[in-house]
């Protein structure tokens, strides 16, 4: 263990979102921009994590479920005050509390362990984390006397030679505990927000004579805070471009990375292809010696190695080893391929296990149901799923052949070895290494058409 606890500043609205969700479950890779937060404090080994919540709290509540404790600021009346508000949470004896701010996903797990290096290395009641920005507007300031850290002073209360400091205060601290309790009694309202800021902590415990230090960040673009829809697209690039670069550090080949969408929870296997506008989202694990794209969507999918997808849409299914899919395929949730198998352009699949070898080649909607190994379904084949109340299931054994055009009116089973004549309608089963034939004797009338022309020109 590191810290005795975390505190995550996630009360405020983000007005200039301009959003009914609060700010802090605004999404980036997949994830709550508060879950990175969450996740890198997690890594240091921290056992106690105080969200603050505010505006819509239920509704983070909700989103970040009960692995983390709540304090309610019923009042947004500033940064101090926030953290005091999580205080009764704490236990003189936890030592040690990191605050940081849920819209800060990009910092990075190595930096708050560098902070707290740097805060216990120097026995500090306070170490504030640092960046140098080549624009700090919008920042508070990091004000230093002969190379000593005195105050913070925010932009809208900065002087002039104040505002041409380029060091910004980020909003992550690590603090003693015991030094901070006290410090928070005493802050006051007197700035141009009338808040209770907890960077004026710092300058109190100055005032008291105790040691206040800053470490830079190596990297001020991790420090970023989201407050537009603007800086959450700026950091959504940051993020990507981290999995793609660390993907292709891992053995994966990413054609064009700026065309390529991956976030976070996904995993790819070593000499797998990327092709350009393929999106990979959710928990998708892709295997080895893949083929992904162009133009793949898949999400909380599992694809084994070896498959090719080409601009395939693909939801909560499951692909076996050397399957080719696509182009132009629909894989939705419940859809189970085994090995070798084909699935042609545009063809539907929902709920459906396919055995291994089979071929459904093009033009055909599989819905609910079990189909065995080596089948081949022909063209235009409907399995008519839904009676417009209850849905029920086709099942078609090993090697049965269906012909192009069929419907197989579920409920329904073909038997192994089985064979079902192109543009047939069945709506009974088929018995195994049968022929069913259903569809109407076609009768040829001679001379018809010309008598009906002959008719119309009379008219």
């Amino acid at each position: 263990m590191i810290f005795g606890c975390a505190i995550i500043l996630a009360a405020g609205k983000g007005t200039r979102m301009k959003s009914r969700l609060p700010k802090v479950l605004h999404k980036l890779g997949g994830k709550y921009m508060i879950e990175y937060v969450i996740n890198g404090v997690r890594e240091l080994g921290v056992e106690k994590l105080i969200a603050v919540i505010g505006h819509e709290a239920e509704m983070v509540r909700q989103a970040l479920g009960e692995d983390v404790l709540y304090a309610v600021q019923k009042e947004q009346l500033g940064t101090g005050h926030a953290v005091l508000t999580a205080m009764p949470h704490i236990r003189e004896e936890e030592g040690q509390v990191l605050v940081v701010c849920g819209d800060t996903p990009l910092i990075k797990p190595e930096t708050f362990k560098k902070l707290w290096d740097f805060h216990r290395e120097n026995k500090a009641a306070c170490t504030v984390l640092s960046a140098f920005l080549p624009d700090p507007a919008g920042y508070g300031r990091i004000v230093r006397e002969e190379g000593r850290v005195v105050k913070i002073v925010e932009q809208k209360d900065a002087s002039p030679e104040e505002l041409s400091i380029h060091e910004i205060n980020t909003g992550t601290y690590c603090f003693d505990l015991k030094s901070l309790r006290k410090a928070l009694t005493l802050l006051t309202p007197n700035n141009a927000q009338g808040e209770y800021y907890l960077t004026d902590v710092l300058s109190i415990l100055v005032s008291q004579g105790l040691k206040v230090k800053a470490v830079t960040a190596e990297d001020y673009q991790e420090t970023m805070g989201i407050n537009s829809r603007s800086q959450l697209a700026e950091a959504e690039k940051v993020l990507r471009e981290r999995k793609i670069y660390q993907l292709m550090d891992e053995g994966i080949t990413i054609i064009d990375p700026a065309s390529t969408y991956i976030e976070q929870d996904v995993t790819i296997g070593r000499d797998t292809v990327i092709e350009p506008f393929t999106f990979l989202r959710g928990k998708t694990i892709i295997g080895s010696e893949c083929i992904i794209g162009p133009e793949a969507d898949i999400k909380d999918s599992i694809v084994g190695n070896g498959v090719n997808v080409n601009r395939t849409v693909m939801i909560e299914a499951s692909v076996g080893d050397n399957c080719r899919i696509g182009p132009f395929a629909y894989l939705r949730p419940g859809t189970k391929l085994s090995h070798n198998v084909k699935i042609g352009d545009f063809v539907e699949i929902k709920k459906s296990n396919i055995g291994e070898h089979s071929k459904v080649p093009h033009l055909t909607y599989v819905g609910d149901a079990e189909v065995g190994k080596n089948v081949n379904i022909g063209c235009g084949t409907i399995t008519c799923n839904y009676d417009g109340k209850h849905k029920y299931r086709t099942i078609i054994k090993d090697r049965a052949f269906i012909g192009s055009n069929t419907n197989l009116v579920a409920p329904v089973e073909v038997g192994e070895g089985a064979m079902i004549g192109a543009g047939s309608t069945v709506t009974k089963d088929v018995p195994p290494d049968g022929l069913a034939v259903a569809r109407e004797k076609q009768v040829n009338i001679p001379g018809w058409a010309a008598r009906k022309r002959k008719q119309q020109e009379e008219k």
